[in-house]
């Protein structure tokens, strides 16, 4: 999945960009060159970076002694060679290859400060090996300078796509949760309104009893007005009509009289309260509604805007509590020829019948998504290799054998390419879809109506 870029106007790049080639256009030739020469030890440099990252217990949830050692170490070294080799022409890749190393540790949720300790460390490591080559000082200086100013914007170009990507990552996974939560909104409304009603014919019995029956508690003090202070608003949001509910809910409160009980003048006045709140919560129920965006609107099943909400979640569980899980990503086969041969209306109605079948077969601990076109994925729980794997051949024959109804009572067979992908420990999303999808497509090629297990691809680092 490919992250969103910034907005042009936001883009920080340019200024990077200029300041960059400025950086390295004024730097001395010699010191170019003594900085070039450093490139020789990138090796043993990157050995300091990843010792300090090992040293703290934070690293084992991102990092494995193995992936240092074949992927991490060989990537670091290349990063460094390509900083100290800088040419103004070299410096868009550069600003690209930094950025997309932040996006990746905000991903994975590495740390900033431990990036920043490794990077801090490795800086070291090149100013002393700067004075220690015996260069004239002034040239000495000039190579510190430019080394400097490199590690700078390259950490800094990491810094702001981290912070980005971050910042997206938890709007996103607060929309998820409001999601979720919008899945049951009708019964919360109800009940809610229902709160709201029976504060109010409390006050009535006890207007109409002449102080027999106990007042009700404050609104604000209520089951309904404890709600909408502790979940309502984080729910909804606050903004100018959370707001304006809770200025007629303290109106309520101070026309209640010090006996709690007002007057029938201070009650109609508290009526046409409580009527505008429930007409700004009919409003704010309906605007929570409009999570349904999260959703496929054809099959109704999750789409892909939260496919990284909950892989992160399914990464963070399988690091914590050593949950196993797997990736099933799913092609309907021959999709084209259904649309081309029975119409797009008949098109759909497959992708309906599908969802449907993989609704029913998974656990409700499971999750199902449509990513688009005939492509779907299974996020299954609790769960290794080998039993994803039976799952996915247990569904495979489960859509062969459930052909689609079609009106003129004919039945149109279906069938599908399932890749099966379980976790492998690496905290990046990324390179579980990727395996998933490599997997899809080995069954497309090895004939459809096929499942795939993947394998551990070496060529992706983090």
């Amino acid at each position: 999945m490919t992250e969103p870029s910034l907005r042009a106007e936001d883009d920080p790049s340019p200024r990077l960009a200029a300041a960059w080639r400025r950086a390295l256009a004024d730097a001395d030739p010699a010191a170019l060159a003594l900085a070039r020469g450093l490139a020789e030890g990138a090796a043993g440099f990157a050995d300091r970076f990843y010792a300090t990252l090992l040293d703290d217990p934070r690293a084992a949830r991102f990092l494995s002694h193995e992936q240092v050692r074949e992927r991490l170490h060989p990537a670091l070294q290349r990063w460094l060679r390509a900083l100290l080799h800088a040419t103004p022409e070299s410096v868009d890749a550069l600003i690209g290859a930094n950025r997309q190393a932040g996006i990746v540790h905000a991903r994975i949720g590495m740390p900033v400060d431990l990036v920043g300790r490794g990077i801090r460390v490795l800086r070291g490591a090149l100013l002393e090996r700067i004075r220690a080559d015996g260069a004239a000082p002034g040239v000495a200086f000039a190579a510190v300078a430019v080394v400097d100013a490199s590690i700078d914007l390259a950490l800094e170009c990491m810094t702001l796509a981290y912070a980005d990507a971050h910042d997206r990552s938890s709007r996103t996974d607060a929309a998820y949760r409001l999601f979720s939560l919008a899945q049951n909104i009708g019964a919360e409304r109800e009940r809610q309104r229902a709160l709201l009603l029976d504060w109010e014919n409390r006050l009535l019995y006890a207007l109409a009893g002449n102080g027999r029956a106990a007042p009700p508690r404050p609104l604000s003090e209520s089951e309904f007005g404890l709600w909408f202070l502790h979940k309502g608003i984080p729910i909804i949001g606050d903004n100018g009509e959370t707001r304006h509910v809770r200025t007629l809910m303290a109106e309520i409160d101070g026309l209640m009289g010090p006996d709690a009980l007002p007057s029938a003048d201070a009650f109609e006045a508290i009526r046409a309260r409580l009527d505008a709140v429930r007409e700004l919560l009919t409003l704010l129920f309906g605007r929570i509604g409009e999570l349904e965006a999260g959703s496929d609107a054809l099959t109704r099943l999750l789409n892909r805007r939260f496919l990284p909400t909950v892989l992160r979640t399914e990464i963070e569980l399988a690091a914590s509590h050593r949950h196993e899980f797997a990736v099933l990503l799913l092609d309907v086969d021959h999709f084209k020829r259904i649309n081309d041969e029975h119409g797009h209306d008949t098109g759909d109605r497959a992708l309906q019948h599908l969802a449907g079948l993989l609704t029913q077969a998974v656990r409700s601990s499971d999750y199902v998504f449509r990513l688009g076109g005939e492509e779907f994925l299974i996020v299954l729980v609790a769960v290794g290799a080998e039993r994803a794997l039976a799952f996915a051949e247990t569904l495979r024959e489960r859509i062969a054998a459930t052909p689609l109804p079609l009106a003129d009572g004919r039945r149109l067979p279906m069938s599908a390419s399932i890749g099966v992908a379980p976790h492998d420990g690496h905290p990046d999303y990324e390179r579980l879809l990727v395996r998933a999808d490599r997997a899809m497509y080995a069954a497309k090629r090895g004939g459809r109506d096929r499942v795939e297990l993947a394998e551990a691809f070496q060529d992706m680092s983090a």
